[in-house]
């Protein structure tokens, strides 16, 4: 959904087709831009906040408000990382095209920060924040992990967005609990937001937890994918790579040739239901995401909520619906009752890791955004 001035909101989820399923949200639209806002004093306050991943990179112009709670978007705009350069090349393009020079980047990464470095083998090119800021005559540039970003960004979604696929009847001070996103993507991002004023979050490398594989056909699977005694991260199954490993898998298993050669190509026949092997393929994904989702609110006592944020999943919750993933979710134990009591919603998060980062940075240098 868009309004009448092209501008993409944070919240809103775009119809696609299941072929587009992990392909990454927005790949296919890179021209998606706010209208500037052309008040002199708006653009003298704001900032720059970025998300950025080993495919796009997502920036927009925000304005700070002093006592204003939700960050104000004053444009917005996605990038292909391949076609740039560098990161500061992308920044320029977009200074360029808006005609501003903001003082202060908050930088949402896949990956963390090591002395001085963004540490992430999926990003095109180098990050190293020292390096931006003499490049782009920036005054400040903060990094945080882009789940960290994403946790923070939930605060401010419209519940009109989101795809709920468990509701379950709960009292307010629930909702006010631990929220837990959770991400497979190129990888398998997690982050934990604590509430308070402001609120806490951690950044995790949850999606390196073994994946716990059930009796049966799931533990035939496994064995296809690794050796005996090998430790298997949940981020080698849950994941756009890992979907097209455990189709692999499926195919070696029951003996057929493996067609198939794109996560898209696989999520997209088995929404249509055109290939057994990638619709057991989807099934095992959206089980297995269901217990991973339930270690997660047991773990972090999230009865905030779980955020499942990815642009393809929003894309494939029809089948997430029909699939184990809720009653595999519930499904531990003694912990069932509480595990009923957490409800699940599907984001598509497009702008919320720029939002979030904005949010971030407004919460930690508030006195810098306004000087």
């Amino acid at each position: 959904m868009r309004d009448g001035g092209g501008y993409e909101r944070y919240g809103d989820a775009r119809n696609v087709s299941a072929a587009d399923a992990f392909r990454g949200d927005d790949e296919r639209d890179t021209t998606a831009v706010s209208t500037p806002v052309t008040q002199p004093s708006a653009m003298h306050d704001a900032f720059l906040a970025a998300d950025v991943g080993g495919t796009h990179a997502r920036i927009g112009l925000i304005a700070f408000r002093p006592g204003q709670g939700v960050p104000v978007t004053l444009a917005y705009r996605i990038y292909q990382c391949a076609d740039f350069e560098s990161f500061d090349a992308i920044v320029r393009a977009f200074c360029d095209e808006f005609s501003v020079k903001p003082q202060r980047l908050a930088l949402a990464c896949a990956g963390f920060l090591h002395e001085g470095e963004v540490v992430n083998n999926n990003l095109r090119w180098p990050i190293v924040p020292a390096t931006l800021e003499q490049r782009l005559a920036l005054s400040e540039v903060k990094v945080l992990n882009d789940f960290e970003a994403l946790a923070y960004g939930t605060a401010y979604l419209d519940p009109a967005s989101m795809i709920t696929l468990h509701d379950p009847r709960r009292s307010k001070s629930a909702e006010e609990g631990p929220v837990v996103v959770v991400g497979p993507g190129t990888g398998l991002g997690v982050a934990v937001r604590l509430p308070g004023t402001p609120p806490q979050v951690l950044a995790t490398e949850a999606g390196h937890i073994q994946l716990a594989a059930r009796v049966g056909r799931e533990q035939a699977v496994l064995t296809e994918l690794v050796p005996p005694d090998t430790h298997i991260p949940y981020d080698s199954v849950l994941s756009g790579p890992g979907l097209l490993r455990v189709y692999q898998a499926v195919c070696g298993l029951d003996g057929v040739s493996a067609e198939l050669r794109e996560p898209a190509s696989i999520t997209a026949a088995a929404c249509a239901g055109t290939n057994a092997q990638a619709a057991e393929t989807l099934e095992l994904f959206c089980g297995w995401l269901g217990s991973f989702a339930g270690d997660l609110a047991m773990l972090y006592g999230a009865s905030g909520g779980i955020y499942v944020a990815g642009g393809f999943l929003s894309r494939m919750t029809d089948f997430m619906a029909r699939s184990s993933f809720v009653s595999r979710f519930v499904d531990k134990g003694v912990m069932r009752p509480f595990q009923q009591t957490v409800p699940v919603h599907v984001v598509d998060h497009a702008q919320l890791g720029v939002v979030g980062a904005a949010s971030w940075l407004m919460n930690h240098a508030p006195q810098a955004l306004q000087e």
